[in-house]
C-alpha cells in the first residue's frame, strides 16, 4: 500500500464517529455524599426509636416524629440521590454536564439539611428560613445538572434511561421541596386550603412516590438487573409505567385535597397499576438473577415490593374507610417511605459507593469489585432494616408503643450496619490502593 493510501485511510479512521458517552464523577466526590447519606440515617433511626411512643399514638406532629421525617427527607434521600446521580446519570445519559464543577458546592450547600432538620423540629422559624435557602441552592444545582444531561443526552443513539422519566422524578423533587417550604412558613390549620395533615399527606406522597419511586423504576430498569446480574429490559420508546404512576399520583393528591376518598382510592389503584410491570420486572431479577437476592441492592428491592403492596393496601383501605383512616397514612408512609424508597436507596447505596471507589481507581492493577463490597454486613442489614419497618408500621396500627419500639430498635441495628458497611468499603478502598493486604 502506498504512503498516500495509508494516510487516507489513516484520516478515514480518525473521522469515524466515537459513541458519546459520560464519566461518573470521581470517588472523592462520592464517597463523602455517601458517607453523609448514610450518617442522616443512622440519626434519623436513632429519632425514630425515641419518638416511637408518639408515632404509636399517632403524634407526628411531636418533635421526634418531625425530626425524623426531615432527617430522611433532607439528609438521606438528597445526599444519596445526588451521589447515584453524579456516578450513574453521565453514563446512562451518554455525556458530561459542563455543571461538574459545581458539585462541591452543591455538596456543601447540601449539608444545611441536617441542621435544617434540627430547626424545623425545634420551630426555630428565622433559622429554618436561611438553611432552607442553603439547601434548596444544593438542590437547584443538582436539578440544574440533571437538565443538563438531559439536554446533552445525544440523539439517535440508544439510552438505557428515559430522558422524560427523568424530568418527571426532578420536577416532583422541586414540587416536593416547596411544598416543604409553604408547610414551614404556613404552620396554619389550612395551608393552601388543605386541612394540615391532609397537606403533609400530598407533600410526603409526591415526594415517595413523585421524586424517589420514579426515579427508582427509571434507573432500576437497567441498574436492578445489571446489579442482579440478569438479562437487561428490552429498549423502550416512552416511560408508560412512569406517567401511568404519576397520573395516578395526581390522581390521588386531587382526592387527598378534596377529602374524595373515592377519588383517592382509584389514584392509589392506578399507582399500581402503573407500578405493575416494574414491579414484576425487579421480582423476576430477584428470583431469576445470578446474584439475585443475595446481595444487598435486588434483596432490598424484593422487600420494599412487598412495603409497597402493603402500603397500597392500607392507603385504599383507609381511603375507602375500611379501617382508620389516619392510622392507615401514618403506616402506609412509614411502608412507602422507610420499606420501599429508603430501603431501595440502603441497599444500592452499599454497592454504588464500592462501584465509585473500583470505577475511579488509578491506572494499574485494580482488585474486585466484590473485594470491596461487604456483602455480609448488607444482608444483615436488609434482615434487621426489613423486620425493624415491619415492627414500626404494626405498632402504629396496633397503637402499641412496646411493638413500636422494638422497630426502632431494630432500624438503628439496620443503620449502623448500614453505617458499618460504607465505613468497611471505604477502609478497604484505602488500604488496597496503600498496598495492604485485607484481612
Amino acid at each position: 500500500m502506498s504512503a498516500g493510501a495509508t494516510r487516507g485511510t489513516a484520516r478515514a479512521l480518525r473521522e469515524l464517529p466515537v459513541a458519546a458517552t459520560g464519566h461518573p464523577a470521581p470517588f472523592r466526590v462520592t464517597a463523602p455524599a455517601y458517607a453523609l447519606a448514610v450518617l442522616g440515617w443512622v440519626s434519623a433511626a436513632i429519632a425514630l426509636a425515641v419518638s416511637a411512643d408518639e408515632l404509636a399514638r399517632g403524634a407526628i406532629w411531636e418533635t421526634g416524629p418531625v425530626l425524623a421525617a426531615h432527617l430522611v427527607g433532607l439528609v438521606l434521600f438528597p445526599f444519596a440521590v445526588a451521589a447515584a446521580a453524579w456516578q450513574l446519570l453521565p453514563v446512562m445519559l451518554r455525556n458530561d454536564p459542563p455543571t461538574a464543577r459545581a458539585r462541591p458546592v452543591a455538596l456543601v450547600l447540601l449539608a444545611a439539611g441536617l441542621p435544617l432538620a434540627a430547626a424545623v423540629a425545634g420551630g426555630r422559624e428565622r433559622l429554618t428560613g436561611v438553611l432552607a435557602s442553603l439547601l434548596a441552592g444544593g438542590i437547584l444545582l443538582l436539578l440544574a445538572e440533571v437538565a443538563s444531561l438531559v439536554r446533552g443526552a445525544p440523539a439517535g443513539r440508544l439510552l438505557v434511561v428515559s430522558r422524560p422519566a427523568v424530568l418527571l422524578a426532578g420536577a416532583h423533587a422541586a414540587i416536593a421541596f416547596a411544598l416543604g417550604a409553604v408547610a414551614a412558613a404556613d404552620p396554619g390549620p389550612e395551608p393552601l386550603g388543605v386541612p394540615y395533615e391532609r397537606f403533609l399527606l400530598v407533600h410526603l406522597s409526591i415526594a415517595l412516590v413523585g421524586w424517589l419511586t420514579i426515579l427508582i423504576a427509571a434507573v432500576g430498569r437497567t441498574l436492578v438487573p445489571m446489579l442482579g446480574l440478569a438479562p437487561a429490559a428490552r429498549p423502550r420508546r416512552l416511560p408508560v409505567a412512569e406517567t401511568t404512576t404519576v397520573a395516578g399520583l395526581w390522581v390521588y393528591v386531587v382526592g387527598l385535597a378534596s377529602e374524595s376518598g373515592a377519588l383517592a382510592a382509584a389514584g392509589i389503584a392506578a399507582m399500581v397499576a402503573g407500578l405493575a410491570p416494574v414491579g414484576a420486572r425487579f421480582a423476576r431479577v430477584a428470583l431469576s438473577g445470578r446474584i439475585g437476592a443475595r446481595e444487598g441492592p435486588v434483596a432490598h428491592v424484593a422487600v420494599g415490593l412487598v412495603f409497597l403492596l402493603e402500603a397500597s393496601a392500607l392507603g385504599i383501605a383507609g381511603a375507602l374507610g375500611a379501617i382508620d383512616g389516619r392510622e392507615a397514612a401514618i403506616a402506609a408512609v412509614l411502608l412507602l417511605g422507610l420499606g420501599w424508597a429508603a430501603g431501595v436507596i440502603l441497599g444500592h447505596l452499599g454497592k454504588l459507593v464500592s462501584l465509585s471507589g473500583w470505577g475511579s481507581w488509578p491506572p494499574g492493577p485494580r482488585p474486585s469489585q466484590q473485594a470491596l463490597y461487604p456483602s455480609r454486613l448488607w444482608q444483615a442489614e436488609v434482615v434487621l432494616h426489613a423486620l425493624g419497618v415491619q415492627l414500626l408500621a404494626v405498632g402504629v396500627l396496633a397503637g402499641s408503643a412496646s411493638v413500636a419500639r422494638g422497630g426502632g430498635l431494630l432500624l438503628i441495628g439496620a443503620a449502623v450496619t448500614a453505617a458499618a458497611g460504607v465505613g468497611e468499603t471505604l477502609r478497604r478502598v484505602a488500604a488496597l490502593r496503600r498496598g495492604s493486604d485485607l484481612p
